[in-house]
């Protein structure tokens, strides 16, 4: 292993400063909570739209889908496409809903449209999902950082973890943001570097590359089979259907994007800009890691016999084949991904509990009492995240990719089928929605308790389990007798809905 040395110590603090100082230098905007939260329109839809990229992608992109595509093929290649797929719910119900609401916290829609319960189930069970998410994708950056400098991965996580909730809790919404959009670019363009760099060390190019990689059915993406417990076609485009509805139609920390613009034409660009961006990336992290495949299979004395988790296997890369300083600024940007995702997760968590549960214990609250609680939240929230990646690291966690799968499907899969069962029908009342959110909970458990079922179907599993069990109370319990006007496809072009229509 090649010393990391001062140059790549040095890049990688200067990184971290400035980090620092987009945080201190939109604290001094950050008045109220809708400063915190929505940045009070002054962020424009582009740098949104490609935050929302990498939020969802982040670290996770650059490791975790790489190390997958040099372990196995690109089975997983459809699964962010298939957000394209999605366009006219998203773009065409989901944007307009939560437009013309005005709400600041996505789960201010279930009230409207059930009761208040919902509303808080829904808030919990999506902080419970950002801790989980938190944990996932700071472990995967400090075993990068412990493989390349020899630091403990604990120290890693707890240096990560508090740089990332410094400066969440001084920018707000807006660091975030201009962070993210920061670590999108470093991560895009050393992905394309490194792939780059590997044609041109071995002997034919990029051609060779695709021979030997073709030869040993690297490429393969397309398995019919109808196997539901291996990532075939079906797995993957039925799990990515449901992992992105729930995370472009119903994540708090996407949502919340959506609402920064000051329009529903800029919050539709939001989306499309990030839908657009996705096809290139896809091909750039899986050609990425293909690529290190080849490069190893070549080169097999430059891999660490030591080295038994293939989630390093990209920084190992940067770090030992990479010239000194560009290889600190990849290592960099590793890091990054994973604090513009972990400072998301906190603002958004942060955002959820004041506006769906602090709020309603304790209404009437100034704005400055709720901007610290605000503040203290988001510093509870990293600290229990950190705590979760501290427990993982001490765990035997064969893909980190899997279990950000599971997680997704376990905690957020219901949620989006309370959503969905929402927005189309008129039927439920909050009653049989809260019992189709609590039975399909157990069916999720049950599911991954005793079936081989593959992780990425439990999004699916629960979207799905919670719909058919919410609609089917709807028999049993209490019709609904709410005034649905505007809160349902069915009754959107109501005149009497009580709406804030977007200027």
């Amino acid at each position: 292993m090649n010393s990391f040395g001062i140059i790549n110590y040095s890049v990688v603090a200067i990184y971290f400063l400035v980090l620092l100082w987009i945080g201190y230098f939109f604290s001094k905007r950050q008045k109220s909570t809708d400063d915190y939260f929505k940045g009070q329109g002054r962020v424009p839809w582009w740098a949104a739209g490609i935050s929302i990229f990498g939020t969802l992608l982040s670290a996770i992109t650059f490791m975790a889908i790489p190390a997958k595509a040099y372990d196995t093929d690109w089975a997983y290649f459809f699964y962010s496409l298939t957000v394209i797929l999605l366009i006219p719910l998203i773009a065409c119900v989901f944007i307009p809903f939560y437009s013309r609401l005005n709400i600041t916290s996505v789960y201010e829609y279930l009230e409207k449209r059930f009761n208040v319960l919902a509303r808080i189930l829904g808030s919990v069970s999506f902080i419970i999902f950002q801790i989980g998410r938190i944990a996932v994708v700071l472990l995967l950056p400090s075993i990068a950082i412990s493989i390349v400098t020899g630091i403990e991965v604990m120290m890693c996580i707890l240096a990560i973890g508090m740089i990332s909730v410094a400066y969440t809790l001084m920018g707000g919404i807006e660091a975030v943001i201009w962070t993210d959009v920061m670590q999108v670019v470093v991560l895009l363009g050393g992905a394309i570097l490194a792939v780059v760099t590997i044609s041109l060390n071995v002997d034919g190019g990029l051609p060779e590359m695709v021979r030997i990689a073709s030869a040993d059915q690297k490429f393969n993406v397309l398995n019919f089979n109808f196997d539901f417990s291996e990532p075939t076609f079906w797995v993957v485009v039925i799990g990515g259907i449901g992992a992105n509805m729930i995370s472009y139609g119903t994540d708090q920390t996407v949502v919340q994007r959506y609402m920064t613009s000051t329009s529903l034409e800029d919050s539709k660009k939001t989306f499309y800009l990030n839908a657009a961006i996705i096809l290139p990336t896809q091909l750039i992290f899986f050609a990425l890691g293909t690529s290190l495949y080849v490069f190893y299979k070549l080169n097999p004395a430059n891999l660490s016999n030591s080295m038994v988790n293939n989630d390093a296997i990209l920084p190992w890369y940067i770090v030992n084949e990479l010239p000194v300083g560009v290889s600190g600024l990849l290592i960099a940007g590793i890091l990054s991904a994973a604090m513009s995702s972990l400072s998301s997760s906190i603002n958004s968590s942060a955002t959820a509990y004041v506006t769906d549960v602090h709020q309603k214990l304790k209404p009437g609250m100034q704005n400055r009492d709720l901007l610290t609680v605000a503040r203290v939240t988001s510093l509870l929230v990293g600290i229990a995240g950190t705590a979760f990646a501290a427990w993982m690291a001490l765990s035997d966690i064969k893909s980190l990719w899997d279990e950000f799968i599971k997680v997704l499907g376990l905690f957020a899969g219901g949620l989006g089928g309370l959503f969905l069962l929402g927005v189309t029908t008129t039927r439920p009342s909050g009653a049989a929605a809260i019992t189709g959110l609590i039975l399909s909970g157990i069916m999720q458990w049950l599911i991954t308790t005793n079936s081989e079922l593959h992780p990425l179907m439990y999004a699916a599993t629960g979207i799905a389990s919670c719909f058919l069990f919410g609609y089917l109370a709807s028999f049993i319990l209490p019709a609904n007798d709410k005034d649905l006007a505007g809160l349902t496809v069915l009754t959107s072009h109501d005149r009497k809905a009580n709406l804030s229509l977007p200027q």
